[in-house]
């Protein structure tokens, strides 16, 4: 990629309208001081004394956090989120996200807010070391009254968007946003505007998903096609190619230290090796920071192998920020690629 097809693909960033539809959850950071630890008088157990807590959006407002990074200045975020402490820092720090429109953001009581609470150990001049995380998740399954409200967003979010990305994070079937019943009806929805970009990301596989635009993994590609998951690049660039002429979409695959590929279903290939590590690393966020930015990229008129080298630098971005779940920017790619 030239600076300047960069140039005139990043600048259609400003005119963008996108809509992120999935499972947010609420990232809360608790940052312990080691000098200050104590023993409890009544249990002799050590205590962490927490010195500072941060909380941003993340599951599905990671992808949101890099949409707000790369400038887009429309995005609806859709999801839901319970009536608990929790939904109330998420819903304010959606809120406050530039270009961020809550209209489509449910909060309801019959729903626990999905968050992921991550004690961080901080200690001057070392990286920060993470303590057992403390998950709060939905173990029964969406009311189908919540689901038909999500449905009837989505279809309203098709026609009023440039692109939709849909991201399921949680572990338990039909305990998220995106349902059988909600899928189901979004296929219906997007057969109506087959142009439409639609990128979907799931960490249970995409299976089940309507035709779109799949962006996965290589132990996801694995799941959905039986291929080994270490097989050779050229063999995983096959299998994503067979998937990419099964949807009659393009197919992304993340593949680590192997860098990614992109196949279409007209049999067009690309793979972008993996930037060279800058230091200690940390790859929390960066599979969605690679969505985010195929996503925008593709809507701006990016090829797939522009999307890719986008999204790859991106990726390596967000990997050397470390003790978060990081964001790129426009500027930050744009120097990492060119050095300006």
């Amino acid at each position: 990629m030239t600076p300047e097809r960069f140039d005139a693909i990043t600048s259609q960033y400003g005119r963008l309208a996108l809509a992120v539809a999935g499972d947010f959850c609420l990232d809360r950071y608790l940052e312990i001081d080691p000098a200050r630890e104590e023993i409890s008088i009544e249990t002799g157990l050590p205590v962490h004394n927490v010195v500072r807590v941060r909380s941003q959006p993340g599951g599905a407002g990671t992808i949101l956090n890099n949409l707000v990074a790369l400038g887009v200045p429309v995005i609806f975020p859709l999801g839901f989120a319970g009536e608990d402490g929790e939904g109330y820092e998420l819903l304010r720090a959606l809120a406050v996200m530039p270009g961020v429109r809550t209209d489509h953001f449910i909060q309801t009581g019959e729903r626990a807010t999905f968050t992921y609470c991550k004690p961080l150990v901080v200690t001057p001049g070392q990286i920060p070391r993470e303590l057992n995380r403390l998950d709060r998740k939905n173990w029964t399954a969406t009311p189908p009254a919540l689901a038909d409200r999500i449905s009837g967003a989505l279809a309203r979010l098709v026609d009023e968007t440039d692109a939709l990305i849909l991201l399921s994070q949680v572990d338990q079937p039909e305990t998220g946003v995106l349902t059988t019943s909600v899928l189901e009806s979004l296929a219906a929805s997007v057969r109506t505007k087959p142009d439409r970009l639609v990128l979907a990301d799931s960490r249970t596989g995409l299976r089940g998903f309507p035709p779109c635009v799949f962006k996965m993994n290589g132990a996801e590609l694995a799941a959905l096609t039986g291929i080994d998951a270490i097989a050779e690049t050229s063999e995983l660039i096959t299998a994503a190619l067979d998937v990419a002429r099964g949807t009659g979409r393009p197919v992304f695959v993340t593949l680590a230290q192997r860098g990614m590929a992109g196949a279409s279903p007209d049999g067009l290939v690309e793979h972008v090796p993996a930037l060279p590590l800058r230091g200690e690393i940390d790859i929390v966020g960066a599979g969605d920071a690679v969505t985010a930015n195929l996503t925008v990229a593709l809507a701006a008129g990016a090829t797939i192998r522009e999307a890719l080298e986008l999204a790859n630098a991106a990726a390596s971005i967000v990997i050397h920020q470390l003790g978060t779940t990081g964001a790129a920017t426009v500027a930050e790619i744009c120097a990492l690629l060119f050095g300006r």
